[in-house]
């Protein structure tokens, strides 16, 4: 249980019971703080919801549009976004309480919100602060979709949202045209790697995007209407059966937060090399200054840069 939600209840922000709904909400959060409430969880990230869905709670995607006695928001990093959950927040429900880390931007949320509303508190403890505000109304922070290059759909939060990704764009432009039969997108995002590849690649039987972000995903299904594409909304380094693929394309993540998980781009190099068959081919890309090609060799025949630029690799892996 975070401190900072045991000091705010200790302070009258909100009380045990009723019906309470949970943005964001980590998925090792402590729910007896609440008592009998009826909760729901919003959680469009994978792990996390995933985790939440094996609790005794109600878990969404999206928020609903019913009214609740209290909301908490955690904020995430990216501005657009934290506006949006807390404009959202406080259309269903008039007591909203809001946490986050310094890291991620909650003192400037703080002034933004103190320039149009009474905040109650903040209370500040562990790197981080919670405040709550009630019956507050902000209908210009909702957030507004938008459009790349006059074709790509994005909104706040999704990764590259205010552009396209040059990693990506390398790796669009890398591999050849041959591709066929069963290919799977990794860490798919709002879709351009998997539209442009569907373009280039007319034998490709079927594109599987598989991403952990539902908003990135749900973009992506706007963006990508070739019919052989599939959408999953699932944890890229789990999900998947061993040995269906014949291709696998991927810019893999490789931040947690702030910081650099290199852990997190070696477990999609490992759930790419199950997931292809015998022969299969890994097309990625990966930024200069990270480490892959040792991990590669673990899990594929060959596993050397192919090409690239001053700031990214490309590899082409072959089982």
């Amino acid at each position: 249980m975070s401190v900072r939600l045991t000091l705010a209840a200790e302070a009258g922000a909100f009380v045990p019971g009723g019906t309470v709904v949970l943005i964001g909400a980590p998925a090792d959060l402590d729910l007896s703080l609440f008592g009998d409430a009826d909760i729901t969880v919003v959680q469009d990230r994978m792990p996390e919801a995933g985790v939440w869905q094996t609790r005794d709670v109600t878990v969404v995607r999206a928020l609903p549009t019913a009214q609740y006695d209290l909301a908490i928001v955690w904020v995430p990093r990216a501005k657009a976004e934290a506006h949006d959950r807390i404009a959202q927040a406080c259309a269903v429900a008039d007591r909203v309480v809001i946490d986050g880390q310094k890291t991620d931007g909650i003192e400037s949320l703080l002034k933004d919100m103190r320039r149009q509303v009474e905040v109650s508190g903040p209370i500040s403890k562990a790197h981080g602060k919670l405040f709550w505000v009630t019956d507050a109304k902000f209908p210009d922070w909702h957030a507004k979709p938008a459009q790349i290059d006059g074709r790509w759909n994005v909104v706040p939060g999704v990764f590259s949202a205010d552009g396209v990704d040059p990693g990506s764009a390398l790796l669009a432009s890398a591999f050849p045209d041959t591709l066929r039969g069963r290919v799977a997108d990794l860490g798919a995002g709002w879709g351009y790697l998997s539209a442009v590849t569907l373009e280039r690649c007319p034998k490709i039987t079927q594109l599987d995007l598989v991403e952990s972000h539902g908003a990135a995903l749900d973009c992506a299904a706007t963006n990508v209407a070739d019919p052989r594409a599939q959408f999953h909304w699932a944890d890229a380094t789990t999900w998947g059966d061993a040995g269906t693929y014949d291709a696998v394309i991927m810019n893999p993540p490789f931040h947690s937060g702030r910081s650099t998980a290199l852990d997190l781009g070696h477990a999609f190099v490992a759930s790419a090399a199950r997931l292809l068959r015998k022969k299969g081919v890994l097309w990625m890309v990966a930024n200069r200054h990270l480490a892959y090609e040792q991990e590669l060799r673990t899990h594929f025949r060959t596993g050397d840069t192919f090409t690239g630029d001053t700031k990214f690799k490309i590899f082409e892996a072959r089982k």
